[in-house]
């Protein structure tokens, strides 16, 4: 008997697999059920395309709930011009306000930035895994948790890949047809079916409650593929949030992503709002603000809005009267565009693409060794290394050229921050870091929550004569997503004996997208001294001679971007030029900018590390002697595990006979 059902799978190409102009935006995929009467059953993700929940959107007169109040509060700007009259003609059940959390905090998060604490919670979450448990689950967030507060008044939704009844769903119903959504996308030929899609499913909801803004797109192989939200409230307080993830249904049930939320932005007083809405634009006002502020996060993000001209005015317009300053991170954007890293003003404004991430990484201190090579001293020096965790790698070329650049611009800091050593040792220059990739095998996306499924958002192609050259410098520093020994079992628990430190989110195919560079006193692809083995949580306790506790972080970036040309950026042409043909954000952060001498650990299965206090005289008291610490959630295993010299990365263009472990088969396409 033959089964069959078929969907579409959107496929996300992530940052640059350059596909033809002429290819179709979009293809079927056909997974194949292996049974004993050889079926063939045709398996497709739910897509940004499938069809309303209902036939019609509800009106915003058919509230769920009356008996919970919701109506916000009027804005600092109106309440002058609110009448005595128009307040006697709200009903009484209506007139209280829901309460707001405090400006520079999330309304899902605490704030730790208090004079006492010397403890910070990861500025980065890992989105709710569906299928994973509840332990497994600890400290996420999901996209209702983020679009779920009824003092939303705007939200501007920037993405590659759309289903709006998805997005729309994740609104509180209360006020879901009341919040103003603004899509803004790429899919700018009006043929296209994507956005003939886009614009079928808008007819669903009141005409005044969904905009699409298509961004502008000079070069068929660039995407928009920024993951962006900026929210604007009814209580005057505004939120930007910068993820990885698509606004389809699949990216968020059952693959790794990540989010990092600003806190809530206040108005800025009067007196500097007029300073900041004059006649000469945000983005070119000359400002001092070091890389890392608040300040500077805004100067940047409105240069990155003003690359869409026209279209995103009213944006930044609405986003010129907050006050940013309690955000303590850099903005990382790409744009279309061929900038001159020559004629770089990075005193004033963040360059796009990998010339920008230069910049910024100029401005980070990093940890040099405790000790020269030739040191007598039994401390073991600090090892940079940086890892970089995609899900997608794009036509780099045939020799490692521009790899080489990026790892140059990766290697970029600023000073060094000594360790100290009893008895005192000079610091040593860190060497060059070692460089490695984490990308999942085909074995991998097998044994994922979703299977082959899965394998639909994750891209790197091997076929021709140029991709295996290719593939050939790279394979040297892949490493494994998932340990290879835990693929027999769903759950990320079955690497509890496998003495590393457990994200728990190995079973969760990843489409998150990280850079981090660590320091630590040995190899992080190698295996774990045997007396830091089966260690979980943070990896910064432990008992005294524990190697493990001196891994750090000198910086960590959560971005759209993937590896590719398109989305950092070529190097330099003969002209001196760097070519950007895609569309991303990220954003970068380091120790310092949450308090001076604090560390970045790696923390594992929650956000935070242990408690620490500040005591009068300035001592740290709580969770051991030391520095403080901010964490940073970490995604991935460590220590890492570097391919078999048989191994291949996942690429989704082939075709792959073995079944998943819901017994299909991937035909490629």
């Amino acid at each position: 008997m033959l089964i069959s059902h078929t969907a579409t799978f959107n496929k996300d190409t992530t940052g640059g697999v350059a596909m033809s102009p002429s290819s179709p935006p979009r293809k079927r995929r056909k997974l194949s059920e292996d049974t004993s009467q050889n079926a063939e059953v045709v398996i497709s993700e739910p897509s940004n395309t499938t069809g309303p929940r209902e036939d019609k959107a509800p009106t915003p007169s058919r509230f769920k709930s009356l008996s919970r109040p919701i109506t916000p509060p009027l804005s600092r700007r109106s309440k002058q011009r609110a009448t005595s009259s128009s307040e006697e003609q709200e009903p009484k059940h209506l007139l209280h306000s829901v309460s707001s959390p405090a400006p520079g905090t999330t309304p899902h998060q605490h704030d730790d930035r208090n004079p006492r604490s010397s403890s910070f919670p990861s500025p980065f979450q890992l989105t709710r895994i569906k299928d994973l448990s509840p332990a497994e689950n600890v400290d996420t967030v999901s996209l209702r948790d983020i679009l779920g507060d009824p003092m939303i008044k705007e939200c501007w939704n920037f993405n590659y890949l759309f289903n709006l009844h998805f997005v729309m769903e994740h609104f509180d119903p209360d006020i879901r047809n009341l919040v103003k959504l603004n899509v803004v996308h790429g899919f700018w030929k009006r043929d296209d079916e994507r956005r003939l899609s886009l614009e079928e499913q808008a007819t669903h909801y009141p005409a005044e409650n969904i905009k699409l803004i298509s961004a502008y797109m000079p070069n068929p192989f660039g995407t928009h593929h920024t993951k962006m939200l900026i929210l604007i409230r009814h209580d005057d307080l505004a939120q930007v949030v910068i993820h990885t993830a698509n606004m389809i249904e699949r990216d968020w049930r059952n693959m790794t992503q990540a989010v990092w939320r600003s806190p809530l932005l206040p108005l800025l007083p009067e007196n500097q709002f007029q300073s900041e809405s004059g006649t000469q634009p945000q983005s070119e006002q000359k400002n001092p603000s070091a890389i890392g502020t608040g300040k500077r996060f805004k100067v940047d993000l409105m240069r990155y809005l003003s690359a869409y001209a026209s279209r995103l005015k009213d944006l930044r317009s609405q986003l010129i009267p907050y006050d940013f300053g309690a955000i303590h991170a850099a903005f990382i954007g790409s744009t279309p565009s061929r900038e001159k890293p020559s004629e770089a003003q990075p005193d004033l404004r963040t360059s796009f693409g990998w010339p920008g991430l230069r910049e910024i990484l100029s401005n980070v201190p990093v940890s040099s060794s405790t000790t020269p090579a030739t040191s007598s001293s039994k401390t073991p020096p600090s090892r940079p290394h940086i890892v970089i965790q995609i899900s997608s790698i794009a036509t780099l070329g045939q020799t490692p050229t521009w790899l080489n650049n990026f790892h140059s611009v990766l290697s970029t800091h600023s000073s060094f921050i000594p360790k100290p050593t009893f008895p005192p040792q000079p610091p040593a220059k860190p060497a060059k870091p070692k460089l490695s990739i984490i990308f999942p095998t085909p074995a991998e996306m097998r044994a994922s929550l979703d299977g082959y499924a899965s394998g639909d958002s994750i891209h790197t192609r091997l076929q021709s004569a140029a991709q295996q050259k290719q593939l050939q410098y790279l394979h040297p520093i892949f490493c494994h997503w998932r340990s290879s020994s835990s693929l027999s079992t769903s759950s990320s628990k079955a690497e509890k004996s496998e003495g590393m430190f457990k994200a728990l989110r190995g079973p969760a195919a990843p489409h998150i997208k990280t850079y981090i560079r660590f320091s630590a006193p040995f190899s992080l692809d190698e295996k774990l001294p045997d007396e830091d083995k089966g260690r979980e949580g943070t990896a910064e306790g432990g008992k005294e001679g524990n190697r493990s506790k001196d891994i750090a972080i000198d910086w960590a970036m959560i971005t759209s971007a993937n590896l590719s040309k398109q989305a950092w950026g070529d190097v330099e042409n003969k002209n001196g030029e760097v070519w950007v043909q895609s569309w991303e954000a990220g954003v970068v952060v380091w120790p310092a900018l949450f308090k001076e001498g604090t560390e970045m650990v790696p923390v594992f299965g929650k956000d935070g590390c242990e408690e620490r206090s500040v005591d009068e005289k300035g001592g740290v008291s709580g969770g051991g002697k030391g520095k403080g610490k901010v964490a940073l959630r970490m995604p991935y295993n460590l220590p890492l595990e570097r391919y078999g010299e048989d191994e291949e990365p996942w690429c989704a263009t082939m075709a792959y006979e073995e079944p998943d472990w819901m017994g299909r088969r991937w035909e490629g396409y």
